[in-house]
């Protein structure tokens, strides 16, 4: 792929590093318009609030990375973006007969949560590289059912190294409450999702990318942390 074709993305097309043997996945106008009737529903049942969405980027390559505190995160925090994202989903919720589809119509890929997933790496970089805005959540796993995050894993922030993007924070709050890992149902209740500024990933004199990666995880982590 040259290096025009990776430097540009249009808001109203996949970016370039879309391949024709990839799931189908809705195009970017029903995903607008799913999102806001989500939004809709989403502040009936949940008084959904958006704060800080001026911090939303305008187009790719971007990772969003955010706390995980129930399996409607990926759509709650997607509804103010207006552009294309993917994102990195344990692979088993794909077995699921209804949330499987769906997560696929709307750009999931599945993640081997418990083994270094080549395939998944390779994609979200390819991905990222194109323009693209990818979702993480680096905790690996939902968080405690107190709303306590899990720490960090490095995954993300790698990246965001090896391609060059800066990161997304996202903190989810509320959620915890309305939904904990413990309870097999989500009730009503307030949820707010905060957009905190773009994090650009910079390396200090001396580190390799496995320090620099740990070191930007962990400001990730006090970043996404400090609107709990």
């Amino acid at each position: 792929m040259s290096e025009t074709e990776t430097s540009v993305v249009r808001r109203d097309k996949k970016p370039a590093s879309e391949q024709r043997d990839e799931p189908y996945v809705l195009p970017l106008w029903a995903i607008r318009l799913l999102r806001a009737i989500l939004h809709l529903l989403f502040r009936l049942l949940w008084r959904m609030r958006y704060l800080n969405v001026e911090n939303i980027p305008a187009s790719g390559g971007v990772i969003i990375a955010a706390n995980h505190q129930t399996y409607l995160d990926p759509f709650w925090l997607g509804v103010p973006v207006p552009i294309y994202t993917r994102f990195l989903a344990w692979d088993k919720v794909f077995d699921w007969p209804v949330a499987g589809k769906l997560m696929r119509l709307l750009g999931a890929w599945p993640l081997q949560v418990q083994k270094g997933d080549r395939r998944a790496i390779r994609r979200s970089l390819q991905w990222l590289r194109g323009g693209g805005a990818l979702v993480i959540f680096p905790e690996g796993g939902r968080s405690f059912s107190d709303g306590k995050m899990q720490e960090f894993k490095v995954g993300a922030a790698r990246l965001a190294l090896e391609a060059g993007v800066p990161v997304l924070p996202i903190t989810i709050r509320g959620g915890h409450r309305v939904w904990p890992r413990d309870r097999r149902y989500p009730s009503l209740g307030r949820v707010e999702i905060v957009y905190h500024p773009l994090h650009h990933l910079t390396p200090l004199p001396g580190e390799d990318t496995r320090q620099t990666a740990r070191r930007e995880t962990d400001k990730l982590y006090e970043i996404i942390h400090s609107a709990l």
